[in-house]
C-alpha cells in the first residue's frame, strides 16, 4: 500500500484478521487451521466509496468486521473448500452482496468488493504466487474508480518522464482485471491520464504516484480506487502485494 495511505483501515484491518481465525477456528465451520499444511489463502480489497463499513463472512463465519474504504487485509489462512462469502454491513447480518468461490489447497485469492452501493459486487480473483519470469516483474491492475471515466496506464522508469513513455495500457474502464502483464524489473512511477490524453509538460495526471523499487520476480495488484473529499472527480491508487521471492532482488 502507498505510504500513509488507508494505514489506520490496514492496522484495523490486520487486527481483525488475526480476531477472525481464531473465531473461525471455534466456529466449527470449515475453520481455518494456521497449522494445517493444507490451506488456502484469501485477502479482502474493499473498493466501495459509498457503501460504508462491511462485515465478511465465509459459510457463517467471520473474516473480518468492519472493513473501510481502501482497506487490504492480509491474507487469511483458510481450508480449502467451497465457499459462500457475503459481505454484510457492519454490525449486522444484512447481506449487501454474496459469492461463491472454490478455494484449492496452496493458492492465493482475492475477495474483491467494489463499485457503488447501488451497484455493489463481490468477485473472488486468484493471486499469483510464483515468481515472474526472470528479469520481471507481474503487474495486474483493476479499476473500480467509478467517476473518472476510461484511463490510460503509465509506468515511468527511474530517471524518465511522462511525456517520453507510451502508455502500458490504454482505455481501462470500470471493473477491467487486466490479467498479470510482465514487465522489466525496476523502479516505477504509476500515472494515470484520462484515455486518450497525450501528456505535454503541463499536464496534470489524475494519479501521480510515487518511485517505487519493484523487486524482481514479484507480483503485484494495483487497484484504481476514487479519491473522496474533492470538488473533482479524482484517482488514487492502492497497490497489494502478491508475491515476494525469498531471494529476490531488485
Amino acid at each position: 500500500m502507498m505510504p500513509g495511505l488507508f494505514q489506520t483501515g490496514v492496522r484495523r484491518a490486520v487486527s481483525l484478521v488475526s480476531l477472525a481465525v481464531g473465531g473461525l477456528l471455534m466456529s466449527g465451520c470449515q475453520a481455518v487451521s494456521t497449522n494445517s499444511p493444507s490451506v488456502s489463502q484469501l485477502r479482502i480489497i474493499y473498493a466501495s466509496p459509498d457503501s460504508g463499513g462491511v462485515d465478511i463472512y465465509a459459510s457463517n463465519a467471520v473474516l473480518a468486521y468492519n472493513l473501510g474504504f481502501g482497506t487490504t487485509t492480509s491474507y487469511i489462512p483458510i481450508t480449502p473448500a467451497t465457499y459462500k462469502l457475503d459481505v454484510d454491513q457492519a454490525n449486522t447480518r444484512t447481506v449487501l452482496t454474496t459469492t461463491r468461490a472454490t478455494l484449492a489447497n496452496s493458492k492465493q485469492y482475492t475477495l474483491l468488493v467494489g463499485n457503488v452501493a447501488a451497484s455493489l459486487q463481490s468477485t473472488v480473483l486468484q493471486d499469483q504466487s510464483t515468481p515472474a519470469p526472470s528479469g520481471q516483474i507481474a503487474l495486474r491492475i483493476i479499476d473500480q474508480a467509478t467517476k473518472v471515466g476510461p484511463v490510460d496506464i503509465y509506468l515511468i522508469p527511474s530517471g524518465s518522464t511522462l511525456q517520453k513513455v507510451n502508455p502500458v495500457l490504454t482505455n481501462v474502464t470500470l471493473g477491467v482485471n487486466t490479467q498479470y502483464i510482465n514487465v522489466p524489473v525496476g523502479t516505477y512511477a504509476v500515472n494515470v491520464l484520462t484515455a486518450g490524453e497525450v501528456p505535454v509538460d503541463t499536464t496534470v495526471p489524475l494519479y501521480a504516484g510515487s518511485a517505487v523499487a519493484y523487486p524482481q520476480g514479484s507480483a503485484r495488484t494495483l487497484v484504481l480506487l476514487d479519491r473522496q473529499v474533492v470538488n473533482n472527480p479524482g484517482l488514487q491508487v492502492i497497490t497489494a502485494n502478491d508475491y515476494d521471492s525469498a531471494t529476490a532482488s531488485q
